[in-house]
């Protein structure tokens, strides 16, 4: 009788194991492409927020995917990112806009796609910047509404002759999953929108160089022929006002970021599109303080203390005073600019700090 009991207590344990072992590679499974609702966020937002133009420059969208879920979110990411996220762009009539030409010869091609299995832990995220330009053909100006979608399992395009695309093997990198055919699999991630307003080509100057637009008035920006002192004196003013796109006017942001040495050898290596994104991406971080944050700093006073120039080179010194908690702080800020067809630009500076201050000069 003990041995009969003994046989069924085993019997049950071992019962109530095995639906618990199955059920633990299920739930984990159910972290791969989850559908919209799931507790997996989409946002997109403005990588760097300027005046943008039919023309000219890169649309930088940044995507976020967020795992708000207890267990982790896998999905395939495409090297092609265009195998993996769509945008959908409309107009205010609400008028779909048509896809760029490149995008369209790619993913009507029979070819192989690459991809990464990328797993975000509960409570993480992941992020990654695409140009809206390499996705939509803008062809006239006006306020358009950006939605983007993610296809967690790869979007699926079967060609005419109705094969679809396949992974290859991808050497010996252990982060490439390689497979076989690829199929979406459930819905896509939905962000939400943005608004996307897109002006007519740049007006051009009297000496062919593109004129900025104001963010706030619109109002067309031109580089005037100011003596370096004046060029300094308008970048400090136009950072304590907050008008960024004056800020930016005289600065010489590839000279700027090509004075440190580990981006001077990024930036030989990359290719035109890597060293424009680069450029945008050391706009932003000055803006956001996270690089040369120095530059970036609102001064309350600054003075003009000297300025030294040749016919190609000059150095403007100031004076510059901020609120540091209870005590205001000087620093010497030494501005290096070059002159080029007649406008001084900065390509450099250094700070020098000088102590603090109970009060700011009479």
């Amino acid at each position: 009788m003990k041995r009969t009991i003994s046989f069924a207590l085993i019997a049950l344990i071992l019962a109530g194991i095995a639906p618990r072992a199955a059920a633990e590679p299920a739930a984990e499974a159910r972290g791969r492409g989850s559908p919209p609702g799931s507790g997996v966020g989409f946002n997109i937002r403005f990588f760097d927020r300027q005046v943008y133009h039919i023309d000219e420059g890169p649309i930088l969208i940044q995507v976020t995917i967020t795992n708000n879920n207890p267990l982790p979110f896998r999905f395939r990411l495409a090297n092609e990112r265009a195998f993996s996220i769509d945008f959908d762009v409309r107009t205010a009539a609400n008028r779909p806009v048509d896809a760029a030409a490149s995008l369209v010869r790619m993913r009507s091609q029979s070819r192989q796609v690459f991809f990464r299995e990328i797993s975000i832990a509960a409570g993480e995220s992941f992020s990654f910047v695409e140009d809206l330009r390499d996705y939509v053909a803008f062809t006239q100006s006006g306020t358009f509404v950006v939605q983007a979608r993610l296809y967690p399992e790869l979007i699926q395009t079967v060609s005419h002759a109705g094969v679809a695309w396949h992974s290859g093997p991808m050497g010996v990198n252990p982060s490439i999953v390689p497979g076989g055919i690829l199929a979406a699999g459930g819905p896509p991630l939905v962000s939400n929108r943005l608004s996307l307003s897109v002006r007519p080509p740049l007006v051009i100057g009297p000496e062919g160089i593109p004129l900025a637009l104001d963010v706030e008035t619109h109002a067309v920006l031109v580089r005037e022929r100011l003596p370096p002192d004046e060029v300094i004196s308008y970048i400090i003013e136009a950072r304590q006002r907050g008008q960024w796109e004056r800020f930016f006017l005289y600065l010489d942001l590839e000279a700027m970021l090509l004075r440190d040495g580990y981006r001077r050898r990024q930036w030989l290596t990359e290719s035109e599109e890597g060293r424009r994104w680069m450029l945008a991406r050391y706009r932003q971080d000055l803006q956001n303080a996270e690089v040369d944050e120095a530059i970036s700093l609102i001064p309350l006073h600054y003075v003009i203390e000297r300025t030294v120039f040749t016919a190609r080179e000059g150095t403007v010194i100031t004076t510059q005073y901020f609120r540091e908690g209870n005590f205001i702080q000087r620093k010497r800020y030494e501005w290096y600019l070059e002159r080029r067809d007649g406008i001084w630009m900065v390509v450099g500076f250094s700070v020098f700090l000088l102590g603090a201050v109970d009060s700011l000069p009479q």
